[in-house]
Formats: structure tokens, C-alpha cells, sequence
């Protein structure tokens, strides 16, 4: 069933290729859209492909808002771009859910791994969001919203990736908590150090968004899962699907508001996040390196430092009034993020960290058994 899917979705894009190419780009939007949610259907089929789903759904969603825009900016006078900030908030208070007190004793258990992957976060991609921002030749606002992405802080997707690609959750989730909720306080002072030149920034203003969009929902859920987790089942069930949509439709929201920025700069604003999120991971690693640490380590900062929170930072720049021009890198960033990760990934989870290739057998079993 899965195999006839993925065909049919062949036959979808081939159809709309043949009416771009014959200059009937509005009639090829449907065609395109069924083609993103029969790959998305159909690699849900395939252990192998099941993670690249979600992202997919997430560009049959982008296709969506860049043929059919006005559906997603208002109805009936009711801005859709209002909804961001809550959504955000339900996002941040489903992360905490997930977390507990216990994510920040392990800064305690590994302050060398948690400062170092932190500062490098923090000098990383912001030194790298404003040196491609300088050089890109982009309008300043849509430049500064590389800077943003860069100054913000992990998303939750990282911890995800750090599994799957063997390197070492616990740190991952502790340096994910402590980057976060440093962001009121490093992120404004960053964009207003960076970023102030390409777009006016009010940093007192922006710290009390990103603790309002950050601190206040991540305590909530710290406390609901103190004192409620497992006594609400469908609602510990229900905040991984919660998040997705959310994520989903913040990022219709901004593409739909900044489509026709996106259609005259999108080629050159996708390499440059390209190029940033790359970056972010071989300099994550090598900054790991450079302090003599672990395989597993290096990997966990490499995913940390590459892994942006794509949401918050497209929430900023909504608060900022800038949701079409500073929103559009992050709006980019947060599903290409997820393919290269995903990528990284399946790549070393192919690949024994070197420390346990070359530790005794009974030693390495010992170490998977945990």
C-alpha cells in the first residue's frame, strides 16, 4: 500500500512539473500539495524513511500557504499571526512536561560538557548568523532574522536527534534546559550586539517576550509534571501532536505573510540557512574536539550548537511586528534543520562511537544495556 502511495505521489509531481514547465504554475499547486502528503503517507511505511514524515507534512503545509496565502493570513478580520505567540507558549509548556529537575543536575554531573556546549552555542551561530547576514546582500530585516535564528536558543529537537544518532542524551537534554533558559538574557543582549544595525531592537522589551514565551509555560510545565504527570494520560499524549501542529502552523502563518519575499529571495535565504545550520554542526563538533572530549560528546554538541529553536525565534520576530521579513530565516530554518539532522543522524547511528569501538566487548554490551 505504502509502494502504491509513493507512486501515485511520482505521478503528482510529474504532473506538475509538466504544467510549470507549460506556464500553468496555479494549476500545478494542488498537484504539488498531493504530492508532499502521499511521500509524507508513504514513507510512514518504511522504518527507514519514518522520520523524514513529519518534515514533509511540514513542506506540503509551505506549498500550501505559497499557493493559497490569503487563506492563512485573516478570517473575518481575525489575524491568524495573533495565534503565534500562544501557540509558542503551548509548545514551551508541553517541553516542560517533558522535563524535570533532575534535566538541570546534570550540570552538576557534567559542568565541563554543559559550559562547553553552551558558550559554543552561544558564540557559534550567532558569530556565523551575522557574518552570513553581512555578506548575503539580503534586505536588513530579512538578514537580521539570520542573526535571530543564530542568537536563539535549542529547540527540543536536538534531544530526538542526539538519540538516534548515539551521542549522549543526558548532556544533550541538559544543555537544551540551560541555553533555554538563559535565552531571556542572552538572546536580546546578542541581537542587540549583532543585530542592531540591520533592525531596531528593544532589549528589555524582548526579554520579557521571550519570558513570557519561554520561563512562565517551561514552569508550568515543570510543576505539572511534578505534581500531575500521569494523572492526565491524554494530556501527556497529546503535547507531542499538540507541538507539531504548532510548529506546522507558525510556519504557514510567516510564509504565507511574507510570500512574495519568499519568492524573489527564497533560493539564496534557503542556502545561506543551509549553509549556517551546517555550520553549526562541523564547528559544534570540532569545538568538542578542540576540549578533548568524548566521541559521544562531540556528537552531542555538534547537534546542540547545529539545532536551532526555529518557534521561539519566529515568535520574536512576530512580537518584534517583523513576522514577514526577520520571521522568514527561522521559518526556513526549523524543517531544513530537521532533514539535515535527521540525516546526521542515520549517518553515525551506523557508526560506534570510537571510545566503544575500541573498549573490551563485554564492556561496550554493558554500556548498551543502560
Amino acid at each position: 500500500m505504502h509502494k502504491l502511495i509513493l507512486g501515485l505521489a511520482g505521478v503528482c509531481l510529474l504532473v506538475a512539473l509538466g504544467l510549470m514547465i507549460s506556464g500553468n504554475l496555479p494549476l500545478a499547486g494542488p498537484f504539488l500539495i498531493a504530492f508532499f502528503l502521499a511521500v509524507a503517507i508513504g514513507f510512514r511505511g518504511f522504518e527507514t524513511l519514518k522520520g523524514f514524515s513529519y518534515t514533509v507534512m511540514i513542506f506540503a503545509a509551505v506549498t500550501t500557504a505559497l499557493f493559497y496565502p490569503t487563506y492563512f493570513v485573516s478570517y473575518n478580520g481575525f489575524k491568524f499571526s495573533t495565534l503565534i505567540t500562544p501557540l509558542i507558549q503551548l509548545i514551551m509548556f508541553g517541553m516542560g512536561t517533558s522535563m524535570s529537575l533532575d534535566d538541570f543536575v546534570g550540570v552538576v554531573k557534567m559542568p565541563r560538557g554543559v559550559l562547553i556546549g553552551v558558550v559554543s552555542h552561544f558564540i557559534i551561530m550567532p558569530t556565523i548568523g551575522y557574518t552570513l547576514a553581512s555578506i548575503s546582500g539580503l534586505p536588513p530585516e530579512i538578514a537580521a532574522g539570520i542573526i535571530l535564528i543564530g542568537c536563539s536558543p535549542n529547540g527540543m529537537a536536538s534531544n530526538v536527534i542526539s538519540y538516534l544518532a548515539k551521542a549522549n542524551l543526558a548532556l544533550s537534554i541538559t544543555i537544551t534546559a540551560i541555553s533555554t533558559m538563559l535565552a531571556p538574557f542572552v538572546t536580546p543582549l546578542l541581537m542587540r550586539t549583532l543585530a542592531g544595525a540591520f533592525v531596531e531592537i528593544d532589549t528589555l522589551a524582548m526579554m520579557w517576550d521571550i519570558t513570557k514565551m519561554v520561563i512562565l509555560p517551561i514552569g508550568a510545565g515543570l510543576l505539572f509534571n511534578k505534581f500531575l504527570s500521569g494523572k492526565a494520560k491524554w494530556l501527556d499524549d497529546a503535547m507531542p501532536y499538540v507541538s507539531m501542529f504548532g510548529i506546522t502552523f507558525i510556519i504557514v502563518i510567516i510564509t504565507s505573510a511574507g510570500r512574495n519575499s519568499l519568492l524573489s529571495i527564497g533560493p539564496i535565504l534557503l542556502g545561506l540557512v543551509l549553509i549556517h545550520n551546517l555550520s553549526g554542526y562541523f564547528l559544534g563538533y570540532w569545538s568538542g574536539r578542540l576540549f578533548r572530549m568524548s566521541e559521544r560528546d562531540c556528537r552531542t554538541i555538534a547537534i546542540e550548537v547545529g539545532m536551532q529553536n526555529g518557534g521561539l525565534a519566529s515568535g520574536i520576530a512576530n512580537q518584534m511586528g517583523k513576522m514577514a521579513t526577520v520571521g522568514l530565516a527561522p521559518a526556513i530554518f526549523g524543517p531544513l534543520m530537521n532533514i539535515t539532522g535527521s540525516i546526521l543522524a542515520s549517518w553515525w547511528h551506523r557508526r560506534m562511537p570510537k571510545e566503544e569501538r575500541d573498549a573490551p566487548q563485554e564492556v561496550v554490551h554493558g554500556h548498551r544495556s543502560l
